[in-house]
């Protein structure tokens, strides 16, 4: 009986798993293969996946500047991503290992009211936002994208990695204390490198906010030579140039630094719980 059972949850349970995956997949599968379609193939019926006549014109097209300025909008996002992620994940080290070890009047009124950013939508923000922007002079600058995004991952990085800090043992950092480090010390030496999962993780979070984000890049951004790619993507839209193919293409390698990012940081995710915590 226990065997049957235990046979009918695997089997539910690959089910399952083969679900989430298409529901994944699929979307992604019939990108990459309508970018390798030419034109004629585009609404062929039935649909094919694999394309008759695969071509790389949508993509020529796509890296054209006369066409599309594909090179500036991915420089541009890739300036906003990585400076909002490394200037978040710093002040969230910090602000969650106070959440996490310090002792101060109002710990938990500042810890609790840092989510309570959440209970906003993005639309409520942008019209007081827009006027901050606008009041310091940061309009159509890449400066007012990099402090919204900061601001808007900032409260989900303190809690993730307040949490994660809360799981290493404080005797070692007493003993390490006890050593002669101070607390910067005892962050640099032993939090950090225990935490290497996490912080990646929180990372690759807010980069990927960053990256996708087009409500408040649309608002706070009227330069063509500042937009970022989810900008260009629905520019894309409305220009002579647009075709099918050509923007399944800019879609793929809009996708491409994310996954590119996953894969290199995969080690420090899945190898990165043990890292720091033996003596050599």
């Amino acid at each position: 009986m226990v065997g049957k059972e235990s046979i009918r949850s695997k089997i539910i349970f690959v089910v399952l798993l083969i679900t989430v995956l298409a529901f994944v997949l699929i979307p992604f599968i019939t990108m990459i293969s309508s970018s390798l379609k030419p034109d004629v193939e585009q609404t062929q019926l039935p649909p094919k996946i694999i394309p008759n006549n695969p071509t790389i014109e949508h993509y020529q097209g796509v890296l054209n500047p006369e066409i599309f300025p594909f090179l500036i909008y991915f420089k541009n996002s890739l300036i906003v991503a990585f400076l909002s992620a490394g200037i978040g994940i710093v002040i969230a080290i910090f602000g969650s290992y106070s959440f996490a070890r310090l002792e101060y009047t109002g710990r938990g009124v500042i810890q609790r009211g840092v989510l309570m950013v959440y209970m906003f939508g993005g639309v409520l923000l942008v019209i007081p936002l827009f006027q901050m922007i606008s009041k310091l002079g940061l309009f159509d600058t890449r400066t007012s994208l990099i402090i919204t995004y900061i601001v808007q991952t900032l409260p989900v990085s303190l809690y993730m990695l307040g949490n994660y800090f809360r799981t290493i043992p404080e005797s070692i950092e007493e003993a390490a204390i006890i050593d002669g480090c101070s607390r910067f010390e005892v962050i640099y030496r032993i939090v950090l490198p225990l935490s290497a999962p996490a912080i990646v993780s929180v990372f690759i979070y807010a980069f990927m906010i960053a990256w996708n984000e087009y409500l408040f890049a649309s608002v706070f951004i009227n330069s063509s030579s500042l937009r970022t790619l989810p900008l260009g993507l629905n520019q894309l839209f409305y220009t002579q140039h647009y075709v099918w193919g050509r923007m399944m293409a800019a879609s793929v390698l809009t996708a491409v630094p994310v996954i590119i990012l996953f894969l290199s940081v995969e080690r420090f995710i899945t190898g990165g719980l043990t890292f720091g915590g033996v003596k050599e």
